[in-house]
This record gives C-alpha cells, sequence and structure tokens, in this order.
C-alpha cells in the first residue's frame, strides 16, 4: 500500500469520544502500526453546536485553523472553502485535533472537518438524495423528518468538496464510514466518478439486529438461533421478521454493500451483516476486533486499588468485602444488566457455604453527571448510593427501574450486596465524602476481582475486558465480539481470565424449525437464563484467586493476554490486510 494513503473517518465522534467508535479511532491515531501504514488522516462530522468560541469547536488538545462561524481563518485553503460554503450555503470548520497514548506517548494530530449544515440550500441536497435512490435504491423522503438521518445526508456532498479542496480525493483516499453516520459520504465518493475514492464500510454494529434484539422479549436468545437456522435456509432479515425498510438506518447500512470493503468488529457482525440481505454473501468482508489496553502493574498496586474498594464499601455497607465485584457500562437494555443479580444470586448462596463476602459496584447511569453537591447533599439525606430517591438529582426512569431489581437483590441476599453509583465519573469529587479521598477511577478498573458484561447485543465490548490486564476475571457472552477475538488469540484454549456465559444454548430437541425459535418469548428466555446463570456462577467462584499467589498470577496471564489483543495486533492482522487486499485490487484495475 502506498505509504500516501489517506484515510477519511466520517463518524459523529470527531471532536469527542462518546463510545465505542471514539475509541477505535483513538487507538488508532496513537498506533505506530498504522500511523506508519496512513500517512495523512481526516476526521469528518457535522457541527453539532455553535455554542463556545472558536478555540472550543473541535473540542480538547485541537487548533483551529478555519471557521466560517467565528470569521477566522490561518489556512491556504480559505479561499476554496467560501466557495464550497457559497455553493451549499453551509459552514466550515477546519483543523487539527492531537491523539495521545499516555502509556506510550504516542501521539498524532489527524486534520478535522466539521460542516455546519443548518441552513443548507435544498437544490443541491435534493439532488443528491434523488442520484442516492437512482444509484442504491435509498429513499431519503422516507427519513427527511429525521434529524439525525438528514443530518448525515447533508454533509456528504460539502465533505467531498472539502476534500477535493485540501487534496485529499483520490485514489489514495479511503473514505472509512463508521456506522450508518457515515455512509452518506460513501456513497457520495462512489458517485464520484472522476475521482477513484475507495471506500470501506466500518460495522461496529448491524443497527437493525440491534433493534430486534433489544425490542423482541427472547433476545438473544431468540435472535441468533433464528438467523443461524434462517441462513441454512437461505432466508435474509426482511424474509423472517418483515420489511425493515421503514427503519431510516436499515437503508443506510444495508447499502454498504456497494463499498469497496467492508469491516466488521465481531464474528456476529459479519454473520448479522450475511443475514441483512443476499448481496452480502460475496461481499468482501473482513472482521477487525477492537484492541483493548495493556497496562503491567504489580501485586502491590493490584492490592492498593482493591483496598481503596473495600474501605469504600466498608465506609458505606459497614463490612470489608474479600471480593470486589464489578460492572461498568451505560444503562441500556443492551447491558443485560438483570444477568448479573442472577449470577450474583447463586453465588451468594455458595459464599454462604464458604464464608466468604462480596459487594459489588454498578457504575451507571442514562443521563449526564450529577453536580458535586447534590451528590454530597444525596449522601447527607439518605445515604446514597447506598439508598436512592425517584426523581432528580437522583433516579431517572430507567436507573428507578434498575434500583427496584437491585433493592429486591439486596433484600435476599446475605453474603454479597450491590451497590448502584448512578454517578458520570468515580472519584471523591463526585461521588461523595464516604469515598476514601485517594481513590481515582482506574481503582474499579485495577482493582476489580470481576468484571461483568452480560449482553444481549454487544458487537465487541471493550469495557469489559479491560480489567484483564489488572488481572481481573471477565465475564461476558459469546454474542460479545471479544469473545471471538479472545478464541483467535487463545487458539480457543479456557483461561482462569475469562467466562463466556453462553444464553443462546437451547439445548432441548422442541425447536426443530424457525417458526419454533421465533415464538422464544421472556418464560423460555427466563428458564435458559436461570440454568446458565447458575452455571457461571459456579464456574467464577471455582476461578476467583484464594490468596496473593493466585491473584499475582492472574496478573501475569491478564496483562500478557491483553498485550496480545492490542491496537497495534489490531492493525497489523487484521485492518491492514484488507487495506493491501484493495490497493492491490485498484492496481490491477
Amino acid at each position: 500500500m502506498s505509504t500516501e494513503t489517506t484515510a477519511v473517518h466520517v463518524t459523529h465522534e470527531t471532536v469527542s469520544k462518546v463510545g465505542g467508535i471514539g475509541a477505535v479511532l483513538h487507538g488508532f491515531f496513537t498506533s505506530n502500526s498504522y500511523l506508519e501504514a496512513v500517512e495523512r488522516s481526516i476526521l469528518v462530522g457535522p457541527l453539532f453546536t455553535t455554542e463556545g468560541s472558536a478555540l472550543e469547536r473541535l473540542g480538547e488538545n485541537s487548533e483551529v485553523l478555519y471557521s466560517s462561524l467565528d470569521q477566522f481563518s490561518n489556512t491556504g485553503y480559505a479561499h476554496a472553502f467560501h466557495k464550497i460554503e457559497n455553493t451549499y450555503n453551509a459552514g466550515i470548520i477546519y483543523g487539527k485535533r492531537t491523539f495521545t497514548d499516555p502509556k506510550t506517548g504516542i501521539s498524532s494530530s489527524p486534520e478535522v472537518i466539521l460542516i455546519d449544515i443548518r441552513h443548507m440550500d435544498k437544490g443541491p441536497i435534493n439532488e443528491f438524495k434523488r442520484r442516492l435512490f437512482e444509484e442504491f435504491g435509498v429513499q431519503s423522503n422516507m427519513f427527511e423528518h429525521l434529524w439525525e438521518y438528514e443530518q448525515y445526508i447533508r454533509i456528504a456532498p460539502v465533505a467531498i468538496e472539502v476534500l477535493k479542496a485540501i487534496g485529499a480525493a483520490g485514489d489514495s483516499t479511503v473514505v472509512v464510514a463508521h456506522e450508518f453516520m457515515g455512509m452518506p459520504t460513501a456513497l457520495a465518493a462512489i458517485l464520484e466518478h472522476n475521482y477513484n475514492f475507495r471506500t470501506i464500510f466500518y460495522a461496529h454494529e448491524v443497527a437493525t439486529m440491534r433493534r430486534i434484539v433489544e425490542e423482541h422479549p427472547g433476545h438473544d436468545t431468540m435472535f441468533y438461533n433464528v438467523m443461524s437456522k434462517a441462513y441454512d435456509e437461505e432466508l435474509c432479515v426482511n424474509e423472517v421478521f418483515g420489511d425493515q425498510y421503514h427503519y431510516f438506518k436499515h437503508s443506510l447500512v444495508e447499502a454498504s454493500r456497494f463499498c469497496d470493503r467492508i469491516y466488521a468488529v465481531g464474528d456476529y457482525v459479519m454473520d448479522e451483516l450475511r443475514f441483512l440481505a443476499p448481496e452480502f454473501n460475496s461481499a468482501p468482508i473482513d472482521i477487525v476486533y477492537n484492541g483493548i489496553p495493556a497496562y503491567n502493574i504489580s501485586l502491590e498496586e493490584k492490592l492498593a486499588s482493591k483496598a481503596r474498594l473495600q474501605k469504600y464499601c466498608e465506609n458505606l455497607l459497614s463490612y470489608k468485602p474479600d471480593y470486589i465485584f464489578t460492572h461498568v457500562t451505560r444503562l441500556v437494555r443492551s447491558k443485560g444488566m438483570w444477568r448479573d443479580l442472577r449470577v450474583l444470586e447463586h453465588m451468594d448462596k455458595e459464599f454462604i457455604k464458604q464464608d466468604k463476602t462480596a459487594v459489588m459496584f454498578v457504575l451507571s447511569t442514562e443521563v449526564g453527571p450529577r453536580r458535586s453537591q447534590d451528590i454530597n447533599q444525596m449522601e447527607s439525606d439518605y445515604h446514597w448510593p447506598v439508598a436512592h430517591r425517584e426523581g432528580w438529582p437522583d433516579l431517572s426512569g430507567g436507573e428507578a427501574n434498575y434500583y427496584t431489581a437491585i433493592q429486591e437483590f439486596n433484600a435476599k441476599s446475605r453474603n454479597i450486596k450491590v451497590i448502584f453509583i448512578n454517578q458520570f465519573g468515580f472519584a471523591p469529587n463526585k461521588c461523595g465524602k464516604k469515598m476514601p479521598e485517594d481513590m481515582e477511577f482506574m481503582d474499579i478498573r485495577r482493582g476489580s476481582d470481576v468484571e461483568f458484561g452480560q449482553s444481549i447485543y454487544e458487537p465487541f465490548g471493550i469495557a469489559q475486558l479491560e480489567p484483564l490486564t489488572f488481572g481481573g476475571i471477565c465475564v461476558f457472552t459469546n454474542v460479545c465480539g471479544c469473545a471471538g477475538f479472545l478464541r483467535d488469540t487463545t487458539s480457543g484454549s479456557p483461561v482462569r481470565n475469562a467466562i463466556v456465559a453462553n444464553y443462546t444454548n437451547l439445548n432441548v430437541p422442541c425447536y426443530k424449525d424457525i417458526e419454533d425459535v421465533l415464538k422464544i418469548n421472556r418464560n423460555e428466555r427466563d428458564k435458559i437464563e436461570a440454568c446458565e446463570s447458575q452455571r457461571v456462577a459456579m464456574q467464577i467462584c471455582l476461578q476467583l484467586p484464594k490468596n496473593d499467589k493466585e491473584v499475582e498470577e492472574l496478573l501475569k496471564s491478564g496483562y500478557e493476554l491483553a498485550s496480545k489483543m492490542s491496537w497495534d495486533i489490531v492493525v497489523k492482522h487484521y485492518l491492514l490486510p484488507g487495506l493491501y487486499s484493495m490497493a492491490e485490487k485498484f492496481e490491477v484495475v
């Protein structure tokens, strides 16, 4: 591949890390393997807010070189930008943002392009929508009322013109569409017949399948068994679950078949794409797992972090637990958080026999950060986070529902208790005076004995594996993409640092065809979860370290495993082969 390769990443996470895509981009931009292969990286996305100063437009660690919004220019591209702005009645913000890995010191500064599309002229956009329909079958007229759809359509033609203006258009440029948000720009690149853009759809999920899994009461237990049988019968999602074209994300993701290549972050994501439409069976799809952090810490550091967490529990519940369990996650249905409680119910019975104790810290919220003064007031008034009350600044609707389940568990359990910290962040200035003053966020990662993450839909699951390098036991499901990466890394051999739950194992003969599996409801899923949660609980009890020597062994094996799953490994062995293959294809043509 040419050392002059330009990668254009189109995403909603251009100026801040919101979720998995931001983590992926940070991994790439601080990976030597990526930086050696890609000479120029560019981030493209919509401008979400006009608030703040010109210096804040591109987020932290950034430099603004041009902003039509602020009448600021420090670049030779200004004249070309003016012409684009006049053609589309759009605004352009251009500059650079620096990414740094604090561990390695590796740093890079990709260019950033934000497009202000609030007042764009309809003429050029309607023409683009017409071509999207004629060339790719995308019916924008069905979704124009949805701003989540419309904004990514609008940035596409402008983004292509800006790429031309800054000399980033041609056969050395790869437009990487991260999820449905980037697809309009990738399709706009394909429509540029005078420029030999290459295009990649980076599937961090398959939105159509996520929605089905989350909304159906059978969740993953139903869906992945149906998909397996549908594959044998050569059926696609529309034939099994009905017409999906009314869902705006579906139309854009299905159009990814027109891209030169597709990257899937997990094995099941690739299978879900094949299930999307028959055309994907012949599409070039590569599995490109996410990387995970690898930090080598000492036994003393591990135990010091655990001691702070034990002290926090003692301050809150008046006992020092033998084990620390954690779940750091977003509070959404896909995370399957009720499964943690089912596993803990079985573990509590076993811990009573063993005379062992544990606490589980669940760090999750579905809203933004609470103010420190509100946290302190709740802590003083009613012992937050041990107790909660509905309504702001405490429990939101979804948090209240989850807390009800925790209350029931805590009322019944004896040796294991759950503390629900519905706050964004994990430090004394954010979580109250009961937290040890020297606590820091990484303590909840370093000090954890077990990290739970039994999702019903999880394309990869970086968070589930973050404690791995610190000797934690990571519990996740077989449908998580990280399970495939673990299998590849260990050649399928079991490891003490990971436990894979399988809630899709029907293990009964009555589900013979698709119609039978489609009938799996909550009652059927509950039975399967009850059986599997007991197995997982006993496996955790078996693999928990019994002394410091075993903790040290888990530290060593966890770090060795994480080192083989780094971003450099991902780029070398999973990302670049697809890029090389695509480059060779274009050279032959």
